[in-house]
């Protein structure tokens, strides 16, 4: 896929940014190897300040870097304590998780015009943009919001179209689907 976040250097912070006080993540993503579910925070975190087993931390932790901590072009208003929100890196798309405390963060400007573009450049490429709040998920797309529910790691989003508009979105076992 060739969106705008796909040219971006994943594996450290962009020029003049840091966590700093913002712990988002520690609480609105899981964490396998700590056994946290997401939307929990982590047993390991100050809020605000950090993680009290920085050094120890999990490869999961290590390695994790939110779209705003690396994208150069988002502005501070992006930074997911600020904005309610934070956006991770999936294989074929970004997830947006929301704070269940405001579930409607991504709708407000100027984040909604935001990620309804990443939406548009994400089609042609089959890619994709949801928003993730608690643990339920919706399919963010031109024509609209597309309600997913609770999906499973099998899950798999299956778009109809009709010529170039999308008509529906279902979710699928993977199993389900026809091999590549």
């Amino acid at each position: 896929m060739t969106a705008e976040w796909q040219s971006i250097e994943r594996n450290r912070p962009a020029p003049g940014k840091s966590c700093g006080s913002c712990t988002l993540c520690c609480k609105l993503l899981g964490i396998t190897a700590l056994e946290k579910p997401q939307g929990t925070w982590c047993r390991h975190c100050n809020k605000g300040s950090g993680c009290k087993i920085y050094s120890e931390r999990p490869d999961e932790c290590k390695t994790f870097f939110c779209l705003w901590l690396v994208d150069p072009h988002l502005g501070p208003e992006w930074k997911p304590n600020l904005s309610k929100m934070v956006v991770t890196f999936e294989e074929n798309g970004l997830d947006i998780h929301c704070d269940t405390g405001y579930p409607l963060a991504w709708q407000r400007e100027p984040y909604h015009q935001h990620i309804q573009e990443w939406a548009i450049a994400a089609r042609p490429h089959s890619g994709f943009v949801r928003v993730c709040v608690g643990n339920q998920t919706s399919l963010i797309e031109l024509e609209g919001e597309f309600p997913l529910g609770t999906l499973a790691d099998d899950d798999r989003i299956v778009r109809e179209f009709e010529g170039s508009r999308l008509v529906g979105v279902r979710v699928v076992k993977a199993s389900e689907l026809p091999p590549r």
